[in-house]
């Protein structure tokens, strides 16, 4: 166990590093912006591109890693949603927020560096092709359910589901991780090979992914802070930190997936709670509060139950 705590902590060392940068003004909030923005459009891109180019496939279908994944994600959605709604009688929206922050893992900037520090380059293979359609899967059922909530408290005209399909559509074609994900894949299995001073560019943008994620992470949670609904809030980080992992262990078993793929699948869910939950909440201007409650609490914790996890898998 004490080994495996060391492979977790140095993670949440980088993240309390950049909130402690950005929190005493060593930093300005917006370089922690411009962090972030290089990681997800350059680091990480150039980091899935690479691991899939090379990667040995073995025949593993990624269906039944999308299905071991997202039946878990539904599963405490559900639980998260009927919580809210009915045990803290909490309106549509605010259900809708609360069971987004319980599912939506940070996989681009904690769960990539985690895999990739625990599982290694196998590991690194299931979590690309998880996030080939993590983001747009999770943003476009958020965006649908929040509008049918919205339309449900609020009343008036939600838009239809081929308006919504529309608008997240455009924005994946431009979506460097999508891009990053066919260009890889296309490499594998057209057998190319980047001449050899690219490769190295590559591979000195994809090295820097996970020191800079991390840190810029850290800093942008100076804008998260714990503020009312603890009951809730807390609530939430519970199921976001122990039932989500604990569902796709099961899945990933009943699946069959290889041993590192389950690993994978396992981590990334138990990591902290991803910003685009707030960002949802934000835009629909209800339970912002409690979702950046959540995302604070599970990152606070996450050392101890990612460290539970990484240690059931070793």
């Amino acid at each position: 166990m004490s080994s495996v705590f060391l492979n977790v902590v140095p993670v949440f060392i980088l993240i309390l590093i950049g909130w402690a940068t950005a929190k005493t003004g060593i930093l300005k909030q917006e370089t922690g912006d411009a962090l972030g923005e290089f990681v997800f459009k350059i680091a990480v891109p150039m980091l899935i591109f690479r691991t899939l180019a090379d990667a040995h496939f073995e025949g593993v279908s990624p269906f039944r890693l999308w299905l071991a994944y997202f039946l878990g994600v539904a599963g405490t959605w559900t639980v998260g949603h009927l919580l809210a709604t009915r045990l803290f009688r909490r309106d549509a929206k605010v259900g809708v927020v609360t069971g987004m922050s319980a599912s939506f893992a940070n996989n681009v900037f904690i769960g990539l560096p985690l895999v990739a520090n625990i599982v290694g380059k196998d590991g690194l293979v299931a979590i690309s092709i998880l996030l080939a359609i993590h983001l747009p899967l999770m943003m476009v059922v958020g965006t649908i359910l929040m509008e049918g909530a919205v339309s449900k408290v609020d009343g008036g005209e939600k838009r239809s589901v081929a308006e919504i399909l529309k608008q997240v559509g455009s924005n994946l074609a431009r979506n460097p991780l999508v891009l990053a994900l066919v260009v890889g894949v296309s490499f594998n299995f057209l057998d190319l090979h980047l001449p050899v001073a690219i490769a190295m560019v590559i591979d000195h943008l994809s090295a820097a992914a996970a020191p800079v994620a991390l840190i810029s992470i850290g800093m942008a949670l100076t804008q998260y802070p714990i503020r009312g609904d603890i009951g809730l809030s807390g609530t939430a980080a519970i199921l976001k930190l122990l039932l989500l992992p604990a569902l796709v262990f099961l899945m990933s078993y009943l699946f069959a997936l290889p041993h590192d793929w389950a690993a994978a699948l396992v981590l990334t869910s138990s990591v902290p709670t991803g910003i685009n939950a707030w960002l949802i909440a934000q835009r629909f201007r209800s339970g912002h509060g409690l979702a950046a409650s959540v995302i604070s609490i599970t990152t606070a914790f996450g050392v101890i139950t990612v460290s539970f996890w990484a240690w059931l898998l070793s």
